[in-house]
């Protein structure tokens, strides 16, 4: 006995959605054939109600009792008897079933409510179901349909499907970005709200990163497009959370597993409740009435429904703030968790080094500018990301970049360049084992100065992982393959103290293993190709996707497209609040069948109120699991 759940999806728009001001969609309930039907099933049962109670002829009303059945009958006895043919018991067959055996003992007014219930209770199940794939597809609507690229000087309106990585495209003021890149000239504030939350405009500068979807407001851009649309920040949420709807949570399986079983006994037990009073000399109309009630409140449906709307509502509304999981089973496991690793390089750091020190030499005759600026200067046509750092640190400060003439790069040796008539040299001093990295700076072979660079911290590390200590009781282990020091300076700055160094891809997928066999169920984060086996290992993986590699977005159960850290404990948040809402939804329904069936065993309970607590129950638990859509429920707790 297989209950109804509806698959119909949002339909798509009549027409393109606006650059500036795109609409949500939003599916009207007419929109949906269930909803037609079942309010058709609805308008003739209330025009037979009033006919039928107040004497008036059969003829007058038996055709609209007919129109009530067929309306809303149609569709769930055809569902029904497909599963027939497929050996599956489906509870639309039996509904309408029972419908006809009331209509059969005289009870038509009974029946034409069942199915009228029934019906009404699907469109509901169909009108949640289509608003959970609004609430994803709606994110396609943020990108517009067509960009200005720019070719050879000249502009040219294109459709954004065929932009390419590297195209130039240039985005007004007012206007929404055709694709996920870099800007590489002008300057404008940017609404992100949409792709990242952030409450107020972030000012885009070349160099900045941008998503496509989000508003320019002031300033004309100039973005380099750094991935194909179809794999955009939208895409891939859209594209991820549509192949998580098809996945099934072991919590669903283990439902399904026993549903076949729980389906035969409740035919059996039907067969029973109307064979054994009959036996006993009772009313046939009784009896059936009474075996046709147990049936129908017996069924499943609220347990089968109870598992995964908050499941796929959960991973609609972590979609809708840049974290992509990838499964049903992937959010489940996700609150299962009891203790995290994390990754250190791009993961608690950004992966780009930046410059945190400057030493000029006493006596070298320059200060900590004109240092910087000398080093800068030979670094310039690097594209290393140490000379990218030392540029970067250089023109923070404002300070005049000279050309280099000559330029050289030696693997491992470092830069040399003529900088105003003056040979500079800028090379990496041998220190493997302290927590910076530290350049010598030469000029015409005299030593200058050093500068030290470390991997740049992210501002939410220290926020992140104190908030998965909070979530999980203990405070997560750094693993990471970098030396010691570095390890060190990075745990101390966000509050860890276990902290592994100098491992191996199979030393962290070890680490990993050494929790699992003592009992504990791990969340590792990391991002790197190195970190794709430990990701594997753990019970639930998570990649930063920002600079994540490949490998570790494909083998994590979800990821993190923005790179902000503290949407780890988010979702983990989020997956747990919506298992707390399984349990929640099947207490309801356990309560439910309880509590009928055994009025009816008992008692007396009439068939309508029998089929209005059982469709109410399987609402109830669906329009339940659908509050993990609100936006309150990301920024809970």
């Amino acid at each position: 006995m297989v209950c109804r759940v509806s698959t119909t999806l949002a339909p798509a728009p009549e027409a393109a959605p606006s650059a500036s001001a795109p609409p949500r969609r939003r599916t009207r309930v007419l929109a949906l054939p269930e909803a037609r039907w079942a309010l058709a099933s609805l308008v003739a049962f209330l025009l037979a109600l009033p006919l039928d109670l107040g004497g008036a002829s059969a003829w007058t009303y038996g055709p609209l009792y007919a129109v009530a059945y067929a309306a809303g009958g149609w569709e769930p006895a055809l569902e029904g008897l497909r599963a027939l043919r497929e050996k599956t018991l489906d509870v639309d067959l039996l509904m309408i079933v029972a419908a006809l055996g009331a209509a059969a003992i005289g009870q038509v007014l009974d029946g034409a409510l069942l199915i009228v219930i029934f019906a009404t209770s699907g469109a509901l199940e169909a009108l949640a179901t289509a608003r959970t794939a609004d609430s994803v597809r709606g994110l396609l609507d943020l990108a517009p349909t067509t960009a200005t690229r720019v070719r050879d000087g000249n502009e040219e309106t294109v459709p954004t499907a065929d932009l390419a990585v590297g195209d130039l495209v240039l985005v007004r003021p007012g206007e929404r970005i055709g694709a996920d890149g870099t800007v590489v000239e002008g300057a404008g504030e940017v609404d992100q709200a949409t792709i990242t939350g952030e409450s107020l405009p972030v000012l885009k500068r070349p160099g900045d990163d941008v998503f496509a979807g989000t508003l320019n407001g002031t300033g004309a851009l100039r973005v380099r497009v750094g991935r194909d649309p179809a794999d955009s920040v939208i895409a891939r949420i859209v594209t991820l959370v549509e192949e998580a709807s098809r996945t099934k949570a072991p919590t669903q399986l283990f439902i399904e597993k026993i549903e076949q079983r729980y389906s035969v006994g409740v035919v059996v037990a039907t067969l029973a409740v109307f064979g054994i009073p009959l036996a006993f000399g009772a009313d046939l109309t009784d009896a059936l009435l009474r075996a046709m009630t147990f049936m129908i409140v017996a069924s499943p449906c609220a347990v089968v429904l109870a598992t995964m709307p908050p499941l796929l509502s959960a991973i609609a509304n972590a979609g809708r703030h840049g974290v992509l999981v990838k499964s049903a089973v992937a959010m489940e496991r996700l609150g299962e968790i009891d203790t995290a690793a994390l990754d250190k390089t791009g993961t608690l750091t950004e992966g780009t080094p930046e410059v945190t020190a400057v030493h000029p030499l006493a006596g070298s005759g320059v200060d900590e500018d004109a240092l910087l600026a000398l080093a800068a200067a030979a670094e310039h046509p690097s594209e290393h990301p140490l000379a990218r750092a030392i540029v970067a640190a250089a023109r923070a400060r404002g300070l005049r970049i000279a050309p280099a003439e000559d330029f050289t790069a030696a693997p491992g040796r470092g830069v040399t360049a003529v900088v105003d008539g003056s040979t500079v040299h800028v090379g990496r001093a041998d220190s493997p084992e302290g927590a910076e990295t530290t350049v010598r700076v030469t000029r015409d072979g005299t030593l200058l100065g050093a500068l030290a660079l470390t991997d740049r911290l992210r501002t939410d590390a220290a926020p992140a992982t104190a908030a998965l200590t909070a979530l999980t009781g203990t405070a997560p282990t750094l693993l990471t393959g970098d030396h010691a020091a570095a390890a060190a300076r990075v745990a101390e700055a966000t509050g860890i103290t276990d902290v592994r160094a100098g491992l191996l891809p199979e030393d962290k997928v070890e680490a990993v293993r050494e929790r699992e066999r003592a009992g504990r169920k791990v969340l590792f984060v990391g991002d790197g190709v190195n970190d794709a086996p430990a990701l594997a290992a753990a019970h639930a993986g998570v990649a930063m996707g920002g600079a994540g590699s490949d490998l570790a977005l494909e083998t994590a159960d979800a990821v993190v497209v923005r790179d902000e850290l503290t949407a780890v404990p988010a979702v983990v948040r989020l997956s747990r609040r919506a298992r707390r809402l399984v349990v929640q939804n099947l207490a309801v329904a356990g309560v439910f069948i309880t509590v009928l069936v055994l009025w009816d065993l008992i008692g007396h309970l009439p068939l309508p109120l029998g089929v209005a607590g059982h469709e109410g129950s399987t609402v109830l638990v669906g329009l339940n699991g659908l509050r993990l859509l609100r936006e309150s429920a990301w920024r809970s707790e």
